[in-house]
């Protein structure tokens, strides 16, 4: 294995003099969104990364190794290191200690210059001070191995002097902030899975550092989870298998690692193939996950299929007169992590969600074309497992076209391409018009007599739902439950799926409140995550939630209960005598009640379904709709605790 830029320690001295600054901290409380995305749930967890990030960049440079990240009483977070410590001399261009210069201005650190750090994740400089100025209060501790320096601020602004309260031989920094519920209206709770998923992503790309989550906020029940990896990043993807309980088809994570001669940028692969249909490919720049991909994973994708099919052809996978195989063929039950550090790494945007620097494109290209031709050459068997693979996955997708195919040539005008049961509305806007995905012919006919036809269409499906987790697309085009599906909402499915097409703004999954009625929720939200995607990522899919009870009082006055406890109060409320009808199905609702309780937007509740994280949702679906028993059976036991509302 090539050693990786990680791993050698930056030479030159850090000092104040090395904390350059660039501009001052005033828009931040202002407009908080451009700085760490949100000032929901998303922002809260961004002020941790920000100052994990700075500790992590500690460990790129070679000077620390363990970090603890603590969730305290009152949702506080405390993140302590034992690195250098952030410097505390004098700046002499701010004319203030180098560490309140960090914490106070923007853009002010130790990764402008070059000098201070070799490579950096955090947004370079600005972290640090943004967390302070979107806190309540911060408290910074510096142990420099001799002495303790400590200083407070309220709001981004120092309220006292940095000053010495006493002496040590250790070397680090400890950060002490509130988020600011001025700012974080939403909510000011961590959650301890979010953390968790990105402290164990850090702890991985980072092989050695230890990293420890502790959750304090009940003293009487500390939860606490460690994280350490010397595989790196193949331990990665060994963990994302085991995790989702998948079988891989040849034993090893194949993984390869590069550096440039200047030890400006180093890269490194690791992936390992699956049995199951689906591609995750985790690419990551400085640490930061980029999520929207970028240069090192164009540079991959790329590599792997001219190789691939290189090997395909010289194993006689494929003939002479055969096309290639395409990308997608290669990547089908393919895991793969992709990591590059680079001393002036490009970003799109300030979220950093895609990677711009062209040179790592041919680095990572060079290294695949490279090291998997002497992998391959090493070991047929996987190469053949391999190719065999990709080849049963081309002929799938030669099958999904052709159905596909069919499909249009059934259905060539636009109305006679609607499914035969579908209640469509008048209206033709999508910013206005909602389709409620009904469970069953009688609801279905409740909700169509119910219904306001102007903006609400009903679509009723019936039987057994198709488990998506477990087949190719060319077993989904076609499906007799699925295809209304798509056929209503208009944009396609797969590759070929086009939201800009959707016919309705809303989609509505309206089912029982029982087993069953959970069932084919999680069926239809499954199809819609593999295979229409952008249409959960942009918040298009809901979730009715019809009431679980209907409470009389007397012959005409009536009120609905959504939970047992709402029934209780409603009942305590009215003190007298009720009669109490607890709904088996939506079935037993009338249509006035349906209207009244479940459509009607001026009353209704509805739970719009989100993906905060992506491979938080990818696991999740999994698991819950893989074939194997035990991994789903320990997931409902761990989670059994957070369930609020559960109708069985």
């Amino acid at each position: 294995m090539v050693e990786s830029s990680e791993n050698v320690k930056v030479e030159q001295e850090y000092t104040a003099e090395q904390i350059q600054v660039l501009e001052g901290l005033e828009a931040v409380r202002k407009r908080p969104g451009m700085y760490i995305g949100s000032t929901g749930p998303r922002g809260l967890h961004h002020l941790v990364y920000e100052i994990v990030d700075n500790s992590i960049d500690e460990a790129l440079a070679g000077y620390c190794d363990k970090i603890d990240v603590v969730i305290l009483p009152g949702n506080i977070i405390k993140v302590t290191d034992n690195g250098r410590g952030i410097p505390v001399g004098i700046n002499q261009k701010m004319g203030k200690p180098a560490v309140t210069v960090v914490f106070t201005v923007l853009h002010a650190g130790g990764k402008f210059g070059g000098g201070g750090y070799k490579v950096s994740g955090g947004l370079h400089g600005v972290g640090a001070s943004v967390v302070n100025a979107l806190s309540e209060w911060l408290e910074v501790k510096v142990c420099d191995g001799e002495k303790i320096y400590f200083q407070k601020y309220e709001r981004g602004n120092a309220v006292t002097d940095l000053e010495v309260i006493g002496e040590t031989e250790k070397r680090g920094t400890e950060v002490t902030f509130k988020a600011d519920p001025e700012i974080f209206r939403e909510t000011d709770v961590y959650d301890f899975t979010v953390l968790e998923t990105r402290l164990r992503e850090q702890a991985f790309l980072n092989a050695g550092i230890h990293i420890e989550l502790r959750d304090e906020r009940d003293p009487e029940n500390i939860h606490k989870k460690n994280f350490l990896y010397e595989g790196g990043i193949s331990s990665f993807v060994e963990y994302i298998h085991k995790k989702r309980s998948l079988d891989v088809i040849h034993p090893d994570v194949i993984h390869f690692a590069t550096e440039n001669e200047q030890g400006t940028a180093s890269a490194e692969v690791a992936f390992q193939y699956n049995d199951k249909y689906n591609e995750l490919i985790l690419s990551f720049a400085n640490n930061i996950h980029t999520t929207d991909g970028g240069t090192h994973e164009e540079g991959f994708k790329r590599a792997i299929t001219t190789v691939m099919n290189e090997y395909a052809r010289k194993l006689k996978f494929l003939k002479d007169s055969d096309k290639n195989l395409l990308g997608e063929d290669f990547r089908e039950g393919m895991t793969a992590v992709i990591s590059v550090k680079i001393t002036e790494a490009q970003f799109e945007g300030q979220t950093k969600a895609k990677l711009g620097n062209t040179e790592v494109r041919t680095m990572v290209q060079n290294l695949i074309n490279e090291k998997l031709r002497e992998y391959f050459d090493a070991h047929p068997d996987v190469t053949r497992a391999i190719l065999d693979k990709a080849c049963q996955a081309a002929l799938a997708r030669e099958k999904a076209r052709h159905a596909r195919e069919l499909v249009r040539r059934k259905s060539p005008l636009e109305n006679a391409s609607l499914p035969g049961k579908l209640a469509d509305c008048q209206s033709r806007n999508p910013d206005e018009t909602e389709v409620y995905i009904v469970e069953g012919d009688s609801a279905g006919g409740s909700a169509k007599n119910g219904r306001d036809r102007k903006y609400q269409a009903i679509l009723p499906l019936w039987g057994k739902m198709l488990n998506v987790e477990k087949v190719r697309e060319d077993k989904i085009i076609g499906n007799d439950k699925l295809t209304p599906v798509i056929t209503a909402l208009g944009c396609g499915v797969g590759k070929e799926f086009d939201i800009s097409k959707l016919r309705y703004g809303k989609v509505i999954i309206m089912a029982d409140a029982d087993v069953d009625g959970s069932h084919i929720r999680t069926l239809l939200l499954t199809f819609f995550y593999r295979y229409m995607q952008p249409l959960v990522e942009q918040g298009h899919v809901y979730i009715a939630q019809p009431p679980l009870y209907r409470i009389t009082k007397g012959k005409k006055e009536h009120y609905y209960a959504y939970s047992d406890e709402q029934r209780d109060r409603i009942i305590k409320q009215l003190d007298c005598k009720t009669d109490i009808q607890r709904y088996k199905g939506l079935g037993e609702m009338d249509p006035e009640q349906l209207w009244e309780t479940t459509m009607d937007p001026e009353r209704r509740i509805m739970l719009r379904v989100n993906v905060e994280d992506a491979m938080i949702a990818d696991e999740t679906f999994s698991i819950l709709m893989g074939e194997k028993v035990e991994p789903r059976r320990q997931f409902i036991e761990e989670n059994a605790r957070y369930v609020q509302n559960l109708d069985v």
